[in-house]
């Protein structure tokens, strides 16, 4: 079995490829994995003063999905030679501090060793007089512990096997949400890198097929290719995350063979 790749469109932040000649236990675990990647996060925050419209609870919630950037020589606090205390090998501090009327934005943080990724991110309104004054702590972390320190957004969709005989009626060219069927040299055509198997096309084949239709049409999920997309949020690429993910499981394959040796 030879595993191939194909890149179907990249952005700066996204990127959608298709993977041939997996099965959907390999695709899961690929999926799986990226939320195992160390991320950083804002995980605690003390207010001094907060007269905004929004509760603690809720602000300091908007204020963990900030997305940070640090360089890969910080380290997890838990495994760090301050045992847990937090220091600057292992954690961030960020102070902010605001009076109103404005809007807080994520560049109001005083922060040193790291990055803040959107600079114009809107945190909170206040309005005349109202302060806000609070100092948090960044970590690192993973997104199966804590969806803040998600990486991004990683999921697939198989690849839809497409046939049909005879020849396919325009009309399914509106027909179709995600405009994946077109017209070509006179000839409508579907787009199988665009079909999300929705199957509104079939649909309306099984309904024409009662007034005996012209054309057939059968679309089915493949069991060995799917089409990846992953977005990333701007911590790193789409590419870095695809990578950290199978190096991750890579790791974590190796952790497993190494506790059956042991039976």
């Amino acid at each position: 079995m030879t595993i191939s790749i194909q890149k179907i469109s990249k952005q700066e932040n996204k990127i959608k490829f298709l993977v041939k000649e997996i099965n959907y236990s390999l695709a899961n675990a690929l999926r799986r994995t990226a939320q195992e990647i160390l991320i950083l996060a804002i995980d605690t925050v003390e207010f001094y003063k907060n007269d905004s419209a929004l509760s603690d609870e809720i602000l300091a919630h908007r204020l963990g999905l900030v997305p940070l950037k640090t360089d890969k020589s910080f380290g997890e606090k838990d495994k760090c030679s301050c045992k847990g205390k937090g220091c600057i090998k292992c954690s961030v501090a960020l102070k902010l501090k605001a009076i109103g009327p404005c809007t807080v934005y994520a560049k109001d943080f005083k922060v040193r060793g790291a990055e803040i990724i959107y600079k114009e991110m809107p945190l909170v309104i206040l309005a005349k007089d109202q302060q806000l004054e609070l100092a948090a702590q960044a970590i690192l972390g993973k997104g199966k512990e804590h969806a803040k320190f998600s990486p991004g957004l990683v999921f697939y969709n198989s690849y839809p096997i497409i046939e049909s005989k005879g020849e396919l009626p325009k009309e399914l060219i509106k027909i179709c949400p995600l405009k994946a069927i077109k017209e070509e040299k006179g000839k409508v055509k579907i787009d199988p890198l665009k079909c999300d198997l929705c199957e509104a096309c079939v649909e309306e084949y099984r309904n024409k097929e009662k007034t005996k239709a012209k054309y057939t049409l059968k679309i089915s999920p493949s069991e060995t290719d799917f089409i990846f997309t992953v977005e990333s949020w701007g911590q790193l690429s789409p590419k870095e995350i695809l990578i950290d993910s199978v190096k991750t499981l890579d790791k974590n394959l190796n952790n497993l063979s190494k506790q059956i040796n042991k039976i």
